[in-house]
């Protein structure tokens, strides 16, 4: 038996609609009780109210989960936005670059023209979050592959620009981006998921459920991400980005960037930290980093776990209607379940 603090998860989907009920349940018998959760809905959170209303519906599901709302950059965000946002208890704002994931369609195309807003953020010590890819572009030689590694370079300009302004590059794919944030000072952090802890290019490729954005990489740069865990670099800490889709969007011609994690989020980190000998770290990397970098009370409760084979689920079922959602590695076998 193990016990552990309960996850905070500094990246989480929890969508809108009918699957969200379902996800908000799921989340906390995964063990978390704490979230980050992603503005990228239709439309995109970008006011001080849509996020409050947002915070309300979740609340409304469980309050015994702390929910951290975002905003989504935006070019109607201004810096008295910001101000107001901040006095709220909005967290942070997260960027997308544009068209690179999932509703991401609003994203931006340019840094520098929100600058005012980075500096107030700053000001009112929030945080920025950075999906840390370029869009693909042939005429560069940019794709999915090596997008991540052409961001970096504007992770490092933000971080020499905005020195007190604490960064977060999110779901780090590659060796680069793990050296990249090594490098860099104290007010940049980096979360690392379940799936880039597991996943190459050859799980994903063809295989719809593994599929996500930022894509997996090579086995060198999932190296790079587990010696990141094993250095206990304290910088570097769990964001699921637990994505979630309809089985039917996956498992299409084009299917849908995501990785389902959120109903077993311990259990997977148990398994793989088990795996990696490094059992225990696992408070510190699933909420102890975390915290600190957000700065947020550590739980004064507790998650159980028991070292006991277990099946994961085929799917998580929602709504009224039959549908499904296909979580990672399902119908595998987990090492570690929640006692």
């Amino acid at each position: 038996m193990l016990s552990v603090r309960p996850a905070s998860d500094y990246h989480v989907h929890l969508r809108q609609g009918d699957i969200t009920p379902m996800l908000v349940k799921e989340l906390k018998q995964g063990g978390c009780q704490r979230a980050l959760v992603m503005p990228n809905l239709k439309p995109p959170v970008t006011s001080t109210e849509q996020a409050l209303g947002y915070w309300n519906t979740l609340r409304r599901l469980d309050d015994s989960i702390e929910y951290l709302v975002t905003l989504y950059l935006h070019p109607s965000i201004t810096p008295a936005e910001i101000r107001k946002a901040a006095a709220a208890g909005v967290v942070g704002v997260k960027s997308y670059p544009r068209g690179v994931t999932t509703n991401s369609d609003s994203g931006i195309e340019s840094y520098e023209v929100y600058y005012e807003v980075f500096k107030a953020m700053e000001e009112c010590n929030m945080v920025l979050n950075l999906h840390g890819e370029v869009p693909s572009d042939a005429d560069k030689n940019i794709c999915v592959l090596n997008a991540e590694e052409h961001f970096l370079q504007h992770l490092q300009q933000l971080h020499a620009d905005f020195p007190k302004l604490r960064i977060v590059l999110e779901h780090a794919t590659t060796k680069a981006a793990v050296e990249m944030v090594r490098s860099l000072g104290d007010t940049v952090g980096c979360t690392i998921t379940v799936h880039h802890l597991e996943l190459t290019v050859d799980d994903w490729a063809g295989k719809n459920h593994n599929f996500c954005k930022p894509v997996a990489k090579y086995p060198s740069d999932r190296a790079a991400l587990r010696q990141a865990v094993l250095d206990r670099h304290p910088r570097f800490f769990l964001g699921s980005d637990s994505a979630p889709h309809p089985r039917s969007a996956k498992e299409a011609a084009c299917g849908c960037a995501g990785v389902f994690t959120g109903p077993l989020l311990l259990p997977y980190m148990a398994s793989i930290f088990d795996g990696l000998g490094c059992l225990d770290y696992l408070e510190d990397f699933t909420s102890g980093n975390g915290d600190r970098f957000y700065q947020r009370p550590h739980s004064a409760e507790r998650v159980t776990l028991k070292k006991e084979p277990f099946v994961v689920p085929t799917s998580y079922k929602y709504g009224t209607d039959g549908n499904e959602v296909v979580p990672f590695r399902a119908g595998e076998q987990l090492t570690w379940r929640t006692a």
